[in-house]
């Protein structure tokens, strides 16, 4: 079989820095993992202290054969006072860069992946009127610093989850009801402000928090982009391969459309959209419906479907019409056999829509390491990379080895004409 993979695609692997730094103390998240009433399973403490450790995690990367590292810059740390910007937060992802480059590895950038400083929150986070400002002057402060070491840029993680969360169940109360929810009250209370205006990036799903994210993304696209015109900037999506069961037609048409269509028709001008899939998810009369009955699923009851992928990267083609990176997948499962078949089924879906003539620019994995999972704490297993957080003692996984071997073959190759 001819390789469709062009000879400039980034193959990489993932993190986000609150998940992997630790101690990240000045940001919301932070914040809301101690709260009485959290919905947090555990706080995330120490992570795996990549924010010590990345030296010898990107060496780790490159060494497995990949040539892309997606990681997230923390507002929170970059920021941790209105107005008052650290030049060692800075000088430290200098350095991160730096060694990304020492050792091949594009860096893949995002901006801001749902965190961000504590005061924020406190002045209207996600709804707030000066937020698309205050995005737009951190990226321009970041990009000054920082910004001849990039290689791609992304401004917002996954700015459309809450309305996939709130199809689910999870999230979407209006503003007026925040202050019936143990965690929105508590942290109103802490804050001195009135619940009505605690919103958090990744739980804020009303039509402001839209307007927000959205000016907030075009801002950031301008500021990063009169410092560099040429680098490439996006922002990343979490697209779920949306289908029904008889019945849920109309549920699922309307998730399509909050969730996928209208960011993809707002990327429409971007230099790419990143699409972030893990599986499908199915509608039916009731709302989201379960697993099949005999499905193969992840640690988190969810059907094991990779074949997603190549829904969700056709949708972003057709719809947003600019090239598309996958700029995350995966699978949370402790049995790493499982993982390396959803990556070889993910990659042959990729490969697909090349063939086909799609632009694909990259395929990221989700995630470098073990790593906190938000509300779901340690539990959830993405990783291609265990870690023991006893120790922080790295092991490479098989799927490490497998998607490392495979991406540096595909590299060594120079793609045939179709």
């Amino acid at each position: 079989m001819t390789n469709p993979f062009p000879q400039d695609f980034l193959w990489g692997v993932a993190t986000a820095g609150h998940q992997v730094e630790g101690n990240n103390v000045n940001s919301d998240t932070w914040f809301l993992e101690q709260l009485p009433g959290t919905i947090f399973a555990e706080p995330s403490g120490d992570a795996v202290d990549h924010y010590h450790r990345y030296r010898e995690d990107i060496a780790l990367i490159a060494g497995l054969g990949f040539s892309s590292y997606r990681f997230s810059l923390e507002w929170a740390r970059i920021e941790p006072a209105e107005g008052q910007f650290s030049v060692a937060a800075l000088d430290h992802y200098k350095r991160v860069l730096e060694a990304c480059v020492e050792h091949g590895l594009t860096p893949v950038v995002t901006f801001h992946h749902f965190t961000s400083p504590l005061w924020l929150l406190q002045s209207g986070g996600w709804e707030g009127a000066r937020t698309a400002e205050l995005f737009a002057r951190y990226c321009d402060r970041a990009m000054a610093h920082l910004g001849h070491l990039i290689g791609v840029a992304c401004t917002l993680n996954e700015p459309n989850l809450p309305w996939l969360l709130e199809s689910f169940g999870i999230g979407g109360e209006a503003p007026a009801n925040r202050g019936s929810v143990p965690i929105w009250a508590a942290a109103a209370q802490r804050l001195g402000v009135d619940a009505s205006t605690v919103a958090p990036f990744q739980f804020c799903s009303t039509e402001a928090g839209f307007a927000v994210k959205l000016a907030a993304h075009k801002a950031a696209t301008a500021a990063i982009k009169a410092h560099r015109p040429e680098l490439q900037v996006g922002w990343t999506l979490a697209n779920s391969d949306i289908q029904a069961i008889p019945g849920g037609e109309e549920i699922a048409d309307k998730v399509r459309r909050d969730v996928n269509e209208r960011f993809l028709e707002a990327s429409r001008g971007d230099d790419f959209v990143g699409i972030q899939t893990y599986g499908r998810t199915v509608y039916g009369p009731e709302g989201h419906a379960p697993a099949p009955d005999g499905a193969e699923t992840n640690q988190m009851g969810e059907e094991i479907y990779p074949q997603a992928l190549e829904a969700t990267v056709r949708e972003a083609a057709r719809v947003a019409g600019v090239p598309v990176m996958v700029t995350e997948n995966g699978l949370a499962t402790e049995d790493d056999t499982q993982r390396v078949a959803y990556l070889k089924a993910a990659v042959d879906c990729v490969a697909s829509c090349i063939a086909d003539g799609i632009d694909v620019r990259g395929y990221i994995a989700w995630t470098a390491f073990d790593n906190f999972e938000w509300i779901f704490g340690y539990r959830p297993k993405f990783g291609l990379i265990a870690v023991d957080r006893t120790t922080q003692v790295r092991t490479p996984k098989e799927s490490a080895h497998w998607l490392g071997s495979f991406a540096r073959e595909q590299a060594s190759q120079v793609a045939q004409p179709a």
